[in-house]
């Protein structure tokens, strides 16, 4: 009960006039910023953070909240649109949304997106006010072994639902662990698959990756068969959601948010892991499964729901551990040693003003967020009106620049079309990208992770399971893989089972 006081307090200093200029500028910042690819949240919050210098706290950190919740959405924007990640959170988005997009149902996929990140929001939020010091409390006991175990069931998942062929999944799976590997070992310093190079010595940035793969390859894609196929504009559609869609992502939306929340509250990282699981999940339980790969809104509800529910779940470790998971934490931790605040334990009492504003800030710009972006989706998907040579020359230029834009180095230009051609040939033989992009988000730290767990163990390989927590995932990334041969095993229904008035021989 109290935290609901100090939360109604928080919405009283949110509530001003001022701050809710500050956070809807920073709702349509960050998301005209999330759009461009390789410019996400992060990135948006970092140049922005000189700017609020002369700014109080409280005003500045209710201002990065809309740039947090914009710069997500943003992300998922071009992801449906363009097939154009520009963050790694949002690579899920592209695999149904622009399917959706080239159906002619962009403007539907944006409000099943924007729907999603509100109900995510939302959800995320309260679990965060009710629930802040017992994840806390769990998320210290996630131990290397533990973490391991999840980024092996994030990799087996995927590549056994993606594509038609489990061995063009597990290829995709390793040309991702190839490119992740690239760099220098942290633990040793050797070179690894870096040819001498030393621009590769600090490895491949996954926006690179992702862009890489998914635009660039696109965009070459599109290219070679552009003049097989009809290049006439897609037509936009309506934002408005038909009664179908609603019964088909309502559930989505409502179980996005509880595979979110945990992944963002522990130090695991961001929203990727729950995104892939939530889609994952919605494959599996979808009435409609045929439709997935070729624009199930289920796809698009859940994973991004998922997505703002992490992000919420990501302030619990970051305001009562002072522990960054994502790069988002990371620079508002920045931002709040700026203000010499330390988060931490004793940050609710120290600077309860400042941290109940601003998760009150959070409600309100997932508000906004909605009330901005819904009306603004059928402008959004007038992008797929242009023409298409213009449409993907376009593209291009925008991941050039975004590409540029994470590393300053003319070098990620070469190294982003090359990764391009990969993503083209890709495509052409079949393998999906999703498993590579997985890998090289997920690859370095579950290596480092399962070295930690085997320096812990003097080498011994029962460190990796020695948790009831990591027996737990492998026993259910063991029944994934088993799972198609025991389905052959099992009597099917009504198979089995003797029909009226037939004989049964003894």
């Amino acid at each position: 009960m109290e935290s609901f006081n100090l939360l109604l307090d928080g919405f009283a200093t949110a509530l001003t006039p001022m701050n809710l200029v500050w956070a809807a500028l920073g709702v349509l910042l960050g998301t005209a910023i999330g759009v461009l690819p390789g410019i996400g949240p992060a990135m948006a919050v970092a140049l922005l953070l000189p700017v609020t210098y002369a700014l109080e706290p409280t005003s500045a950190f209710i201002m990065f909240a809309g740039i947090y919740f914009g710069g997500m959405f943003g992300g998922s924007t071009t992801s449906i649109l363009l097939n154009t990640p520009g963050e790694s959170f949002s690579v899920i988005a592209a695999l149904e949304g622009n399917p959706m997009a080239r159906k002619g149902r962009g403007a539907q996929a944006l409000a099943t997106a924007a729907v999603g990140h509100f109900i995510g929001a939302i959800v995320g939020l309260t679990l965060l006010v009710l629930l802040a010091p017992t994840v806390a409390s769990l998320a210290v006991d996630i131990g290397a072994p533990d973490y391991l175990a999840i980024t092996v069931l994030a990799f087996i998942a995927i590549t056994s639902v993606l594509g038609k062929s489990r061995i063009r999944g597990f290829a995709s799976l390793l040309i991702g662990l190839t490119l992740g590997i690239i760099g220098l070992d942290e633990m040793t310093g050797q070179q690894r698959l870096t040819f001498g190079m030393l621009h590769l010595s600090d490895g491949i940035d996954v926006v690179l990756v992702a862009v890489g793969l998914f635009a660039i390859g696109e965009s070459l894609w599109v290219a070679a068969h552009l003049r097989r196929s009809n290049a006439e504009p897609i037509p936009v559609g309506r934002a408005l959601l038909s009664g179908s869609d609603v019964r088909r992502t309502w559930k989505p939306w409502l179980r996005g948010p509880f595979i979110g929340f945990p992944f963002g509250a522990i130090p695991a990282g961001g929203a990727e892991i729950p995104t892939f699981l939530s889609y994952v999940a919605e494959r599996r339980l979808s009435k409609h499964r045929d439709e997935f790969g070729k624009g199930a809104i289920e796809g698009v509800a859940g994973p991004e729901a998922a997505a703002s529910a992490s992000a919420a779940g990501t302030m619990v470790s970051m305001l009562t551990l002072g522990l960054p998971t994502t790069a988002v934490a990371a620079v508002m931790l920045a931002a709040f040693q700026q203000y010499g605040i330390q988060p931490g334990p004793l940050l609710f009492e120290r600077e309860s003003d400042l941290v109940w504003a601003l998760i009150a800030s959070m409600f309100i710009g997932s508000v906004l967020l909605l009330v901005l972006n819904l009306p603004l989706a059928p402008v959004w998907a007038k992008l797929l009106q242009i023409p298409r040579p213009y449409l993907y020359a376009g593209i291009l230029f925008f991941a050039s620049v975004g590409a540029y834009a994470v590393g300053g180095d003319p070098l990620d230009l070469l190294v982003l079309f090359v990764i391009g051609l990969i993503g083209f040939a890709m495509r052409r033989y079949g393998l999906p990208v999703l498993p590579a992009i997985i890998a090289v988000i997920l690859g370095p730290t579950s290596e480092q992770q399962m070295r930690r767990a085997l320096q812990i163990s003097d080498g011994s390989l029962s460190g990796l399971v020695n948790t009831p927590f990591s027996i737990t995932v492998y026993c259910i990334v063991v029944l994934i893989l088993l799972w198609p041969l025991l389905a052959r095993l099992l009597p099917r229904r009504g198979q089995d089972a003797p029909q009226e008035g037939e004989k049964v021989e003894v």
